[in-house]
């Protein structure tokens, strides 16, 4: 299938390799015009390092022109941090077709940032929109068109954004990642499946005296001590919370299944956290203040997990507890200056009106 990648980063590099690998047509967009040319000069490949050794790969196209990259495609990915969501989003707006599949792993509701960029640029094409729970890959990039992929996503909860699409989207999306997809509802049950804003904000927060001390650190090595397990898994039940509460049912991939030796297989599968630990590749410098653990899942996530439990009244004292301490640590409001419903444009909508536009792509 022709596949449109969107970004730079670890993420992005094992979406293209790995498409690639599976004899997809892939393009792959990127802002810096510097690193495109000189990945054109290298031959537009890319090496992906996993546990069957080094495959060197061809992308169909290399570009600084988003238009062309995702001209004819089926599927965009978009793997990029949230905080990067609304360039990109505005960039890619105008050039949506009827049909297109946007798929963001994951994505902190970015679905609603980047339906309201079309709407806001005038595109009526019909477009599906989706999301689900972490990034496909445990990926590193080992040089500028090198990538190494320790886990390939065993499952994905992904919801879709308008639902009524949901049907075309997970069969677009599925055939990119074979029998791993799971359909988990709307666009907001899938955003509440991130596990990112789950498992980081107790590991940066509560690691905060090591990262500044260490030169390198593995966050989440050292960083991963039973006191911190505690804490993320009270944390996740504020999540698990706030889904029951808005209706969602299960499975709710609860974040102890990721470090579990038994019991339900969580989305990196089994052992996926030794794995991780095992490659080194986690083992870097981390300045605090600026880390995406911070700038994403911690003031992005916790804040719209707290923003979808106000709708609710469902209590999160842990969530806010972390907002509030990062949002110290950085000097900033992380309440005011993160991703809420409101801040989406969806902070006048009961709950029966937010189910309605997530079902249908208008409010009732």
């Amino acid at each position: 299938m022709k596949i449109a990648v969107l970004g730079g980063g670890n993420g992005s590099f094992a979406a293209a390799g790995d498409f690639a690998l599976q004899r997809h047509e892939v393009r792959l967009w990127r802002r810096d015009a510097d690193a495109v040319a000189q990945h054109r000069a290298a031959g537009s490949t890319i090496i992906v390092k996993d546990v069957n050794g080094r495959h060197e790969v061809r992308l169909a196209l290399v570009t600084t022109d988003i238009g062309e990259a995702v001209r004819g495609a089926e599927l965009i990915l978009c793997p990029a941090p949230a905080f990067a969501q609304a360039d990109i989003a505005k960039q890619l707006a105008p050039h949506l077709t009827d049909g297109q599949v946007v798929f963001l792993p994951p994505a902190t509701f970015g679905t609603m940032i980047f339906a309201a960029a079309a709407r806001d640029a005038g595109n009526k094409a019909v477009v599906s929109y989706a999301e689900t729970g972490t990034l496909p890959w445990l990926t590193r990039k080992h040089g500028p068109f090198e990538v190494a992929i320790t886990i390939r996503a065993k499952r994905l909860p992904v919801g879709v954004f308008p639902l009524r699409t949901a049907e075309h989207a997970l069969a677009v999306i599925g055939r990119a990642f074979p029998g791993v997809i799971e359909p988990c509802g709307d666009a907001l049950s899938g955003a509440l499946m991130n596990a990112g804003c789950i498992i980081h904000p107790p590991l940066i927060v509560m690691n905060a005296g090591p990262i500044e001390h260490f030169e390198r650190w593995d966050i989440h090595k050292e960083g991963t001590q039973a006191s911190i397990r505690r804490v993320t898994d009270a944390l996740d039940a504020e999540r698990i919370a706030v889904r029951e509460a808005l209706g969602y049912g299960a499975p709710h991939f609860p974040l102890a299944h990721h470090y579990a030796r038994d019991g339900e297989i969580w989305m990196y599968g089994r052992g996926s956290h030794d794995r991780l630990t095992d490659s080194g590749d986690w083992r870097e410098q981390l300045v605090l203040t600026q880390h995406r653990y911070m700038r994403e899942d911690l003031r992005l996530g916790l804040s719209l997990l707290i923003s979808a439990a106000e709708l609710t009244g469902t209590s999160t004292p842990l969530a806010r507890g972390f907002l509030a301490i990062g949002g110290a640590i950085c000097g900033e409001d992380f309440m005011a200056t993160g991703r809420t419903l409101s801040s989406l444009g969806l902070g006048g909508l009961d709950r029966t009106a937010l189910q309605a536009l997530l079902r249908d792509g208008s409010a009732a």
